[in-house]
């Protein structure tokens, strides 16, 4: 689970999105060029590269979604509720752990308070709440955490390949057999994708894989997403060569950035994702405006670095 900003490393159990931080610390840094990669912020290069630059460059405020924050919600509750003894880890005290989580997450990330302000009689959170047990309460037809005694839970991982690019995100959990053998297991609160985008899918799962492997020097034997909207899990066991194949891919997409981020050049790739993206108004494909680009731009013609405008921060 991850979506804003690069340089955050949260403590374990913060309820966080991967890779981000408090929008108010945020804004309070000075612009700087991108310094590390994530499987969020590697996805929205792809997807488009001006919404990265939105998010990792002018570190434009996103409001709360409800999706998003279920999503947040729902992790808070599977990792706490490991910290109970075996055989306590049953469907009702998950499902009890919910308010309580939500109190939590409300006081660490007061803005998602707004998203019921419209909500005086507490009917709209009451279904929502149930929802976010409904997606708990799934979980449990699809592993049995009475069995499961994950090493890490929200564990935060960092590397840095020969190349200097460095690699970082946050793993929902990590089991490790007897035999040493490792699972990297990431929730996940909507529907699995269609066979055409189990890739996409797996992107993030390989990312972290590779990770593993440059920290450990171990291939880890499966990746699992466990996907508690529809009720599926999806497997993959990956091998040296795909991790091979995951480096040399972000190197050229860190290259891309690289680039991208000297020359100013941030392209909108519009898709149907445009639709639910909270930066339509600085968007041109929209009729928008980005705000003055906050960093220095090398001139194509002289190669040289001109001084950029900052942008209001």
């Amino acid at each position: 689970m991850e979506s804003s900003i690069e340089d955050a490393s949260p403590a374990q159990g913060a309820v966080v999105a991967q890779g981000e931080e408090p929008v108010t610390a945020v804004r309070a840094r000075a612009a700087a060029p991108p310094s590390s990669l994530s499987p969020s912020r590697a996805s929205d290069f792809m997807q488009c590269p001006l919404l990265y630059r939105f998010r990792v460059i002018d570190r434009l405020p996103e409001k709360p979604s409800e999706a998003a924050t279920r999503g947040t919600l729902v992790h808070a509750v599977l990792e706490r509720l490991f910290d109970a003894p075996a055989v306590e880890r049953t469907a009702p005290r998950a499902r009890s752990l919910v308010p309580g989580q939500w109190d939590r997450l409300r006081e660490s990330r007061p803005e998602v308070g707004e998203l019921f302000a419209d909500d005086p009689e507490g009917e709209r959170l009451a279904r929502w709440l149930g929802e976010a047990e409904q997606l708990v309460e799934r979980w449990f037809t699809l592993e049995d955490p009475s069995r499961l005694e994950p090493v890490e839970r929200e564990l935060f991982v960092e590397t840095e390949l020969e190349s200097g690019l460095r690699l970082r995100g946050i793993i929902d959990r990590v089991d490790v057999a007897p035999t040493g053998e490792v699972r990297i297991v990431d929730y996940k609160t909507g529907k699995a994708p269609r066979p055409e985008y189990a890739e996409g899918a797996l992107f993030q799962m390989k990312f972290y894989a590779l990770v593993v492997w440059r920290l450990k020097n171990v291939v880890p034997r499966r990746l699992q997403l466990v996907y508690l909207g529809s009720g599926d899990v999806l497997t993959y066991d990956p091998v040296l060569a795909d991790l091979e194949r995951v480096e040399r891919k972000l190197l050229a997409l860190w290259e891309a950035i690289r680039q991208a981020t000297e020359s100013g050049e941030w392209r909108p790739r519009p898709t149907k994702l445009c639709g639910w993206c909270d930066h339509q108004a600085h968007c041109p494909e929209f009729g928008g405006t980005p705000p003055p680009y906050p960093l220095p731009v090398r001139s194509a013609e002289s190669g040289e670095l001109p001084q950029g405008r900052m942008g209001a921060d």
